[in-house]
């Protein structure tokens, strides 16, 4: 499966300083200082409603991770999956009589679409689940054979208590587990289970269903958490540096995931850090694909809105917290926007080295982008305020702004 397009990321002077970064899994803030490479898996989208708000703000949040290595002359491999065979996905073909690959297809080229006009930087390996299979199914035969796994049913199961660290990623108690596993894909209550927390691993051939040849396995499709655990080893390896994806995702799939990976290969943990973006809401409630209240980029691109500025609305929220879509958060992202481009539109203007390294110095400081945004207004008031000499302060804001913050002025 193929990624998108690459904006150019201009070079800054100097060089950009190691992030420290909120790590779900200790609850506090760890510096991340990889060596030449750093490595990234960010979990995808499930192809049937993209690309909303709520999945931007996720996609800008690791962008930004992208750029702050980028920036301290590292190179970066990055990961990201596309969950393009899902219950949800069936289930909303089904509802609107449609081939389950046509939407899966069309849904993924649309988020492509949404991600090259927001300027996120792609993937190096972009891997859909049904691509991973082949490799997918080793790996399930490998925790059954090794008593990590057993089959219920025709369906193949990952033992929980396999795992000495399961539970550290989340640090929820089991009843906690318990509800979200319910209410995020799992399926705690099904008789036969050896722990209700058990994931699936390996799902039967259901009739009517799409299923692929499993080997020992029999016919059937990987379960959600083994996807992104196959695609992780087989492109970064273990403990690679963020785990990422939205707070939702912490539990169950980022937990059962390290528990995949470590059981698998003896090592802990699967990531040094596990980076999680907060949620986005609209009319007082999160936004989800069951309540139906999404705001979706193509639907704003179409209205005539500039992705810049929509990009701008995402990073004026600190991308760990919950926060509301409204007109107004939109409509002051437009006006700053206005007010930067006509501040870097001058000739000249006022000094802005020290610009450069408080916006590093922000986003270095666990991806602070309204902090950044500051930095900027304060010069952009100064610029249209004063009559500066320095020809080259313009230029080099723009490159920042570009470089770190990935808007184009």
């Amino acid at each position: 499966m193929h990624a998108w397009p690459a904006s150019e990321v201009p070079a800054l002077p100097g060089k950009g300083r190691d992030l420290q970064i909120h790590d779900t899994a200790t609850q506090g803030t760890i510096t991340l200082a990889p060596g030449p490479v750093a490595r990234i898996y960010v979990c995808g989208i499930t192809p049937y409603d993209a690309t909303h708000i709520g999945h931007a703000a996720t996609y800008n949040a690791f962008d930004l991770v992208q750029r702050v290595w980028l920036d301290t002359k590292r190179q970066v491999v990055y990961v990201q999956n596309v969950t393009d065979v899902d219950d949800p996905l069936l289930e909303r073909a089904l509802r609107d009589n449609q081939d389950w690959t046509e939407l899966a297809e069309r849904e993924t080229a649309l988020f492509r679409e949404d991600m090259t006009a927001l300027r996120m930087l792609p993937p190096q390996h972009y891997i859909g689940a049904v691509e991973a299979i082949p490799g997918i199914v080793p790996l399930v035969e490998r925790l059954r054979d090794a008593g990590a796994a057993y089959e219920l049913d025709g369906d193949v199961y990952f033992s929980v208590e396999s795992d000495p660290n399961f539970g550290k990623v989340s640090n929820l108690d089991a009843e906690a587990m318990r509800l979200l596993s319910a209410e995020r894909g799992g399926d705690p209550d099904r008789a036969g289970k050896k722990n209700p927390l058990d994931p699936m691993l390996w799902m039967a051939a259901r009739p009517g269903e799409p299923s692929w040849d499993g080997g020992s396995l029999g016919r059937g499709r990987p379960g959600w958490h083994i996807e992104c655990v196959a695609i992780a080893l087989d492109h970064l390896g273990m403990t690679f540096d963020i785990q990422g994806g939205g707070s939702d995702l912490a539990f169950p799939h980022h937990e059962m995931g390290a528990s995949h990976a470590q059981v698998l290969t003896g090592e802990f943990p699967m990531a040094k850090a596990y980076v999680h973006a907060g949620m986005v809401a609209l009319h007082g409630e999160k936004m989800s694909k069951s309540k139906g209240n999404l705001v979706f980029v193509s639907a704003l691109r179409r209205a005539g809105v500039d992705p810049a500025a929509i990009r701008l609305a995402l990073l004026s929220h600190h991308y760990r917290a919950d926060w509301e879509w409204t007109d107004e958060v939109l409509a002051e992202a437009v006006a700053r926007l206005e007010r930067w481009r006509a501040a870097v539109s001058r000739p000249d203007g006022i000094p802005a080295d020290d610009l450069v390294e408080e916006v590093r110095g922000a986003l270095s400081d666990d991806l602070n982008a309204p902090a950044a945004l500051a930095v900027v207004d304060r010069w952009v008031e100064r610029q249209i305020a004063t009559d500066g000499d320095d020809e080259s302060a313009p230029g080099l804001v723009s490159r920042t702004v570009d470089a770190l913050l990935g808007v184009a002025l």
